[in-house]
């Protein structure tokens, strides 16, 4: 194994080790921890995270950073929400209303995407910034959108997204697993994610190899713009309604698993397979302390303390 994977693999290892000992104490503290209805419901939990968390590696690992996508999964639900009321209200049959709302909805995300990558690329402003701009813009149109109150436009079928089950399985853990295989080929089979790490690793050295930074940079910043899209989408479909304040926060735990999972922060490293565990890691953790009663402010305590930790296992192993 390369000396420079040696450290990934080691991070990997200690998280799957952690995993397995937490899930063996929950079995024995947390009552109903092993129960179907309860691993379902903690499925269904990190699902809708999970799908921006796989986009936000891919960001990190290219070297940037979207802080905006809690905005942005609100923002998809609201405007999901809105343009379906309106198409209805033009005279489109409800179906079509929300077909076409939702079209509208990942388009625009992926477009806001986009142009975080154009801004970074163009103007050099650091997507740090950029998007730290884009999360109180989007969560100030999401209020605009709803006046400050849910809108419930959508038919019954429609809760299916968000709430229903397919053979058995939340229909939006069947979306997380399809993400997670499309990002992890995309990241470890194909030359657009091999152009990735390279960017990342370092951009100059990239450009001289003739791979297209900016488009590199454009296309992550599209891709998990897309997908916090999708999952607003999704969000928007379990609760039945277009909320503004929905999502407060993802983007914290987003990130959070990105960096357990053992991605580096300063880019160029990282997998996709380990956002899955970090993303499942964080999902058990919290449904575990919620059983066992143990107060929501703790949780943060515990939660902070867990991403400082795999930010120190990273560095040690760097």
């Amino acid at each position: 194994m390369p000396v420079d994977n040696v450290g990934a693999w080691l991070r990997r290892s200690i998280m799957e080790l952690i995993l397995f000992a937490l899930c063996a104490i929950l079995a024995f503290e947390a009552e109903g921890f092993f129960s179907v209805d309860n691993l379902l419901n903690v499925l269904r939990n990190v699902s809708m995270q999970g799908i921006i968390a796989f986009g936000m590696t891919m960001v990190i690992i290219s070297g940037e950073i979207d802080l905006s996508v809690g905005s942005a999964v609100a923002f998809a639900g609201c405007l999901t929400a809105y343009l379906t009321q309106a198409l209805a209200g033009l005279g489109f049959g409800l179906g079509l209303a929300v077909g076409l709302a939702m079209l509208g909805s990942v388009l625009t995300g992926l477009g806001i995407g986009a142009l975080s990558g154009v801004i970074r690329v163009r103007f050099g402003v650091p997507t740090f910034i950029t998007t730290l701009a884009w999360m109180t813009m989007l969560t100030g149109a999401a209020q605009l959108l709803t006046g400050g109150f849910p809108l419930t436009p959508f038919p019954e079928w429609y809760n299916f997204l968000g709430g229903g089950y397919l053979l058995g399985i939340p229909f939006p853990a069947i979306v997380f697993a399809l993400v997670f295989v499309l990002t992890n080929f995309l990241m470890g089979y194909t030359t657009w994610g091999r152009s990735i790490y390279a960017v990342g690793g370092n951009a100059e050295a990239a450009r001289l190899s003739g791979i297209e930074v900016g488009k590199i940079k454009i296309g992550v910043m599209a891709t998990v713009a897309f997908l916090a899209a999708l999952a607003g989408i999704l969000q928007s479909a379990e609760i039945m309604s277009g909320a503004a304040t929905t999502a407060r926060g993802w983007e914290l735990d987003v990130i959070a698993a990105v960096i357990i999972g053992g991605t580096s922060l300063m880019g160029g490293e990282g997998k996709i397979r380990g956002t899955l565990i970090g993303v499942v890691f964080l999902g058990i953790l919290v449904n575990g302390m919620t059983l066992m009663n143990i107060s929501e402010y703790w949780q943060h305590v515990v939660r902070g303390g867990l991403i400082l930790s795999a930010v120190l296992i990273n560095r040690a192993n760097q």
